[in-house]
């Protein structure tokens, strides 16, 4: 009686908590919709916001193509490596689910960092302080909620739906594995990028043509931006995503031990 009353309270905090995460992904779209209806200022501004908006899709649209590639190798040979033991389609989709929030992650915040970044200008170009300050801490709410949220939402989903299977445990590494990887790759490939766009453009622009360090007319400084966006965004997001991702079943795996 006592197991089953303790195995109902698991049940409905998971619920609970797949209940905030959905709250905290609304909340998330409701930010990012705000700070797309704010005023983008003037067209040199909007011009300029755009093509460091194009070119951290296009860098993104690339890098998930190879990073495809390779979560489906490692789909492959992990339903392969556990076809023996019954759990290799199952260890090989949770890979992919946490591949796939983890790549969502990164790049629905960079999506909300290239609005936000020329509409905090703007306010900032009104004189207000305050709404430029308002605008930058919503572009970053947003990827903040939904790395918490959708962290919660998977781990709390597989947990709900596996807790009773002796499986469980290959269920939440293989999800971990998947987050860890994308987020290896998203952090060292933006990262890689940003610093050679960075050097190519002080190089290009200050020391060989004499132009300021951020100036538009020097093509590198809109790459040297776009590379803050793919590194310091959208692969800090899928870092993020994993990082707690790592430390709620880390925990998990601790508590456990004192049950068992």
């Amino acid at each position: 009686m006592e197991s089953t009353t303790m195995t109902d309270l698991v049940s409905q905090l998971t619920l609970g908590t797949l209940g905030a995460s959905v709250a905290g992904l609304l909340v998330a779209t409701f930010f990012y919709f705000r700070v797309k209806g704010l005023p983008e200022g003037t067209d040199t501004m909007n011009m300029i916001g755009r093509y460091i908006r194009e070119g951290a899709m296009a860098f993104l649209m690339r890098e998930y193509k190879v990073l495809t590639v390779y979560a489906i190798a490692v789909f492959a040979f992990l339903f392969f490596a556990f076809r023996g033991e019954g759990t290799g389609l199952l260890a090989g989709g949770c890979f992919l689910f946490g591949a796939f929030l983890s790549l969502l992650s990164g790049f629905i915040g960079m999506k909300a960092a290239t609005y936000a970044n020329v509409r905090t200008s703007q306010a900032a170009r009104e004189g207000s302080k305050p709404n430029a300050l308002l605008t930058a801490l919503d572009g970053g709410a947003v990827m903040g909620l939904f790395v918490a949220s959708t962290a919660l939402l998977g781990l709390g989903g597989l947990y709900y739906n596996f807790a009773s299977d002796p499986h469980l445990a290959t269920v939440l590494h293989s999800f971990a594995v998947g987050a860890s990887s994308i987020a290896l790759f998203a952090r060292i490939g933006g990262g890689i990028y940003t610093k050679a766009a960075d050097v190519g453009a002080d190089i290009a622009g200050k020391v060989v043509e004499g132009i300021p360090e951020d100036d538009p007319r020097n093509p590198g400084g809109i790459a040297d931006n776009v590379g803050d966006n793919v590194g310091d965004v959208a692969g800090m997001g899928a870092e993020l995503f994993e990082s707690y991702v790592g430390s709620i079943i880390g925990t998990m795996v601790l508590g456990a031990t004192f049950i068992i």
